[in-house]
């Protein structure tokens, strides 16, 4: 039943950011040129997108298990720190590049294109490298012998 719901889940959010236009590159570009020729349209995909947000994670918090009798697995983390902030620089600056953003971009992969192909795959190299760094940065748990 979770491999059904996961996939049920994941292809309306994919038909959503296909019908929403967050698939084509141009259009996000220019809902992002605040200074040029501004395109409003998507400003209703992310209200709405924010609404239900607000309402799901409203209702989430007040439950202990998901609708599938998982245990409830919220985000604990209420502060803005720099890894926050660098995170969405990195984010930001990447989407206003490419006009792709992850999950659009993975939605993309289905047209074939090249484009999409070349940004998941900077995409999953930048995960690579992030967890790698994690990695090395994390302090041993291996005791001395």
């Amino acid at each position: 039943m979770k491999i059904f719901t996961s996939l049920l889940a994941g292809l309306v959010f994919g038909i959503g950011l296909i019908i929403s236009g967050m698939t084509n590159p141009a259009k996000v570009l220019g809902f992002l040129d605040l200074a040029g020729l501004w395109d409003p349209s998507l400003a209703l995909v992310m209200a709405g997108a924010i609404a239900v947000g607000v309402l799901a994670f409203g209702i989430a918090r007040k439950r202990s298990k998901s609708l599938l009798g998982e245990p409830m697995r919220l985000p604990g983390a209420t502060q803005v720190d720099r890894r926050l902030l660098l995170g969405g620089l990195a984010f930001g600056v990447g989407w206003g590049l490419a006009g792709f953003c992850p999950g659009p971009a993975l939605a993309s992969l289905a047209t074939g294109g090249v484009k999409p192909a070349i940004f998941t795959v900077a995409m999953i190299a930048g995960m690579v490298i992030y967890e790698l760094l994690e990695r090395a940065s994390a302090p041993s748990t291996k005791r001395a012998a």
